[in-house]
């Protein structure tokens, strides 16, 4: 499945004013590619996955999906608060999207424990969110949204409010359960190294109304590890960004 964003623009309109956060945004990604959005805070990044996943309709544009109908979700989203029921034990958690879709338990519970296992949870099946780390509570999300099987998996900073250790961990663990599933992924990041290391394509945008700035190919070979960081094309892919979104910052100061 492949996404087309077309001319899309959204103006939120308040008492007080309205405000534009996304003027003529034009992108697309292709099948089983992952691409990652970067930009200065409050350039309308989750605005843009708010409307690709369809939670908002653009006050203009459109977004276009080509490709055949499978039968299976067409997203799934992973915000950065888990989202995970706290009635719910892991197993619960990880196959409630199955469930909601009518698949029987017998068929549900043994799709939902592969990836269980796969973001290394297994120990923790009956356990509840309040037994559970911030860091195994985003696993438990990440295994929902892909146990679920959309076309496309959209992302808004995951792993932005974990610690840099359990970051890196959980980073390495969503590249090696990527390389098997080949999801789209869209991917909203405020981290450029993370975006680097994930991405086929960074797509870096202005400050609002947010557009995008430059469209960026990640041509680093895969499997990618954290060991790639210190290398000269990883280190030069990220000052070129870095420079792109500072130009951006130093405009609206």
């Amino acid at each position: 499945m492949r996404v087309v964003c077309k001319d899309l623009s959204m103006t939120y309109n308040t008492q007080e004013e309205s405000i534009l956060a996304l003027q003529n945004v034009n992108f697309e990604i292709g099948e089983q590619e992952f691409l990652c959005i970067l930009g200065p805070s409050g350039c309308g990044k989750t605005t843009l996955l708010k409307l690709i996943s369809g939670l908002l309709k653009p006050t203009s544009g459109k977004v276009i999906y080509q490709g055949e109908k499978s039968g299976k979700p067409l997203t799934s989203v992973v915000f950065q608060e888990h989202g995970i029921f706290p009635w719910l034990n892991v197993l619960d958690n990880v196959s409630f999207g199955l469930e909601m879709r009518g698949i029987p338990k017998e068929e549900r519970y043994p799709a939902s424990k592969g990836f269980i296992e796969k973001f290394g949870l297994s120990k923790f099946i009956k356990n509840y969110p309040h037994e559970l780390s911030v860091g195994m509570k985003q696993r438990v999300g990440l295994a929902r949204a892909f146990v679920n099987d959309p076309e496309i998996l959209l992302m808004d900073e995951p792993f932005g409010a974990l610690d840099a250790q359990t970051k890196l961990i959980l980073q390495e663990e969503l590249l090696r359960i990527w390389k098997d599933t080949r999801k789209s992924v869209i991917y909203v990041t405020h981290d450029i190294e993370e975006a680097v290391l994930l991405g086929d394509r960074v797509i870096v945008m202005t400050q609002r109304p947010g557009r995008v700035k430059k469209d960026i190919s990640i041509n680093l070979k895969r499997p990618r590890s954290l060991e790639i960081e210190s290398s000269e094309e990883f280190v030069n892919l990220k000052m070129d960004i870095w420079n792109l979104i500072k130009e951006e910052v130093q405009i609206s100061t």
